[in-house]
């Protein structure tokens, strides 16, 4: 099984790229499932159930998030409403919408996709540790393929949630910094790893960001209002070759596709 996950889609140039290359990838790579993380997916932080919608109207199965899906209000009715846009897990239980979610392809074998977020440098949650292992045991109870997004910051805290669940899940995939790293690999136990896979959106910016609004912010302190960049436009994400038996993976992929401007 060949499980297609999309590194966070940023703002309107992460939908273009969706819209534009998202078809070709899932027919070169064979995939049978994909996951994308939305959370900056409307105006580079949050994401709307309109642009939700769309974007799993265009072949995405699973929507993951972070700590921006609280950006726009009008998506936290919306996370009750819809088991395929995921939240955090490790987040207080009386929360919106869900952190896990078992999902059936066509030919009847079901994925399992747990989403969780770091610590280190971000907010003061659950400890997406203890959470994370017992929302596994639960989801090993109606499928032995498991697919983690983990939104941290630190890279030790991804190293370390990945060798954490090894043997436990099919993947452990960081999210979060947009900057796709060069680390993946599948661990001695059979989970596929990368500290992160990457950004779907404008390259020639800084982490989606327009450069020169971002430069200001750095060099005066002053706050300003990120605006979403449009040029040099990538889809970046990886492949993960998952054994449908035993949901041990047997390989990954970064793939990055960039857009014929």
């Amino acid at each position: 099984m060949h499980i297609l996950f999309i590194g966070d889609i940023v703002g309107k140039a992460g939908r273009r790229a969706i819209h534009e290359v998202l078809e070709k990838v899932i027919s070169e790579h064979e995939i049978d499932f994909t996951i994308a993380n939305g959370e900056n997916a409307a105006g580079g932080m949050g994401i709307t159930p309109t642009i939700a919608l769309e974007i799993l109207d265009q072949g995405v199965d699973v929507l993951t998030s972070g700590n921006h899906i609280w950006a726009k209000k009008e998506i936290i009715p919306f996370l009750d409403e819809e088991s395929r846009i995921l939240r955090p897990a490790n987040y207080p239980a009386q929360v919106p919408g869900r952190g896990k979610g078992v999902f059936q392809l066509a030919n009847g074998k079901k994925v399992g996709v747990l989403n969780l977020e770091g610590r280190v440098f971000m907010k003061h949650l659950d400890c997406p540790f203890r959470v994370g292992e017992k929302e596994v045991e639960l989801l090993k109870k109606q499928t032995e393929i498991v697919m983690v997004d983990f939104h941290a910051e630190a890279t030790s805290e991804k190293i370390a949630m990945g060798w954490f669940l090894n043997g436990k899940v099919s993947a452990v995939l960081g999210t979060h910094t947009h900057v796709q790293t060069c680390d993946e690999r599948i661990l001695d136990r059979g989970t596929a790893y990368i500290t992160d896979v990457g950004m779907t959106g404008p390259l020639d910016s800084v982490i989606g960001v327009q450069k020169e609004v971002a430069l200001e912010r750095l060099l005066t302190q002053i706050p300003r209002k990120f605006d979403v960049a449009t040029g040099d436009i990538e889809l970046q994400g990886v492949v993960v070759e998952v054994d449908q038996k035993t949901g041990k993976s047997e390989g990954i992929q970064r793939i990055r596709v960039p857009l014929d401007e």
